[in-house]
């Protein structure tokens, strides 16, 4: 996603974080107290990364070093919170979003900061499958977590972005600013205004270097992307994306991308982000899976290009002229 902005009344800072390009804008705010809030909001960022990464020794991988020896873990309460959460949305959608699935993305090479294209050991990747690790095999009873399942192997990389534009909203309001943009990778959340007019922002085209279309985004809404386009390698010409299907083991391949619009609610940054996951997944089927996550905006770009919408998100979007036929779905 693209979001734009040049004049005096803006504001705005960059950082990389979480595996990927992050800004914050805020606007109609003094110089210093913009920039003292969106400082504080990368250093929470910063805090997240590090406390939450998957392959780097945070507090997550000692969590997986816990399961992995069969023991119980003594988590923070932050942590504890967020894995109850993620337990709750991954049963939402059938588990095809199941951050238990670390082993698979470690095989696929994906908990790394540069890809190495291979394939994993088809007998080492049917040993995950038949172990089933999931979300529901974790036993969490107030800062104590254990796992019935040997196999679990946390990753809350589908998690983590949207939590933490929920935390970002959260500082930013409690500094009294009320107009800012957090943008994390194409995962976004907006508060406010931007002066007279709503934010605007684009979808990213997962095959072209522009904007698929463009929307406004309201006070209180995010967005959230997952394309095959951020995290893959080829293979003897065929994509290898990180968006792995639970039930094969193997990245899924019928969608480009599938975009989610959450309305105002509590979370709505975290939902972003994980209710992507399902839909894209499922393929054909994704309507049925935006539904059980609440959610009536959403697009997918199917993996021959062909663009589906439902009406609400329809109704918001401006595509240039000559894109593909649409086709809109209830």
């Amino acid at each position: 996603m693209l979001a734009a902005c040049s004049n005096s009344e803006l504001h705005k800072q960059e950082a990389y974080v979480f595996g990927t390009r992050v800004d914050v804008t805020v606007y109609g705010e003094t110089r210093e107290t913009a920039e003292a809030a969106m400082a504080e909001v990368l250093r929470e960022f910063d805090r997240l990364h590090r406390a939450y990464h998957a392959w780097q020794p945070s507090e997550l991988t000692a969590l997986n070093d816990a399961i992995a020896r069969g023991e119980v873990a003594t988590v923070s309460t932050e942590l504890a919170t967020m894995l109850t959460d993620a337990a709750r949305l991954a049963d939402l959608g059938d588990n095809l979003f199941n951050p238990a699935m670390g082993a698979l993305i470690e095989m696929w090479g994906f908990q790394a900061d540069e890809f190495v294209p291979r394939r994993p050991d088809p007998a080492a990747l049917q040993a995950v499958l038949e172990a089933a690790p999931r979300m529901s095999d974790l036993v969490i009873d107030g800062n104590k977590v254990e796992s019935r399942n040997p196999a679990v192997k946390l990753d809350l990389g589908g998690y983590a972005k949207g939590y933490a534009l929920d935390r970002a909203a959260a500082i930013l309001r409690a500094k009294g600013i009320e107009n800012a943009l957090i943008n994390i990778g194409g995962n976004i959340l907006a508060l406010g205004k931007k002066g007279d007019q709503p934010w605007r922002i684009g979808l990213q085209h997962p095959r072209e270097p522009q904007p698929l279309a463009t929307l406004p985004l309201y006070d209180g809404e995010a967005i959230g992307t997952s394309g095959d386009y951020q995290r893959y390698f080829e293979l003897d010409g065929k994509r290898y994306s990180h968006l792995l299907d639970p039930r094969s083991g193997g990245p899924a391949d019928a969608t480009q991308s599938m975009t989610v619009l959450v309305t105002p609610r509590e979370g709505a940054g975290t939902l972003s982000d994980a209710a992507s996951k399902p839909p894209f997944i499922a393929g054909d089927n994704w309507r049925p899976y935006t539904r059980r996550y609440g959610i009536d905006h959403a697009l997918r770009v199917a993996a021959d290009g062909h663009i589906e919408v439902t009406r609400e998100l329809r109704a918001r979007l401006q595509f240039p002229s000559g894109t593909a036929p649409v086709t809109v779905v209830d």
